[in-house]
């Protein structure tokens, strides 16, 4: 359960954007991109699809590599120095991932990320445990 909405996002340690279709006209709501920039100051930000759209319109994209939906691709080239066709870009504070089943991928990458030295055996526990036979 929610308990805050639309509230400023500073002071988060991680922003997650999905996607889906509802991000091609969020990312010319001024409003909610601005609501967005609010956690300019978050250590991590990421997307999945085409949440990659909302962190360009943003201005988290600038100078950086991307990816999104095969779909999106030209639509996230304003946003980005390049558009990558892989599932997982890490650019350090911001990594995005490719399509939807790429959530997968990016939650596991977000997993061996965030725990340091443990990280590789803990995706590999991880991705066992949800019989996820990618690597």
């Amino acid at each position: 359960m929610a308990d805050t909405v639309g509230g400023s996002l500073a002071g988060y340690d991680m922003l997650f954007i999905p996607g889906g279709f509802g991000t091609r006209g969020l990312q010319h709501d001024r409003a909610f991109v601005d609501w967005i920039a609010t956690a300019k100051d978050a250590p991590l930000k990421t997307s999945v699809c085409t949440g990659a759209l909302l962190l360009g319109a943003a201005g988290f994209l600038t100078g950086k590599r991307a990816t999104t939906h095969p779909g999106a691709y030209k639509e996230l080239e304003p946003y980005c120095t390049t558009v990558l066709q892989q599932r997982i870009v890490d650019e350090g504070a911001l990594i995005t991932g490719g399509g939807v089943s790429t959530s997968i991928d990016l939650g596991l990458h977000l997993v061996e990320r965030l725990m340091g030295n443990a990280g590789k055996d803990a995706r590999a526990r991880v991705a066992k445990q949800m019989d996820y036979p990618y690597s």
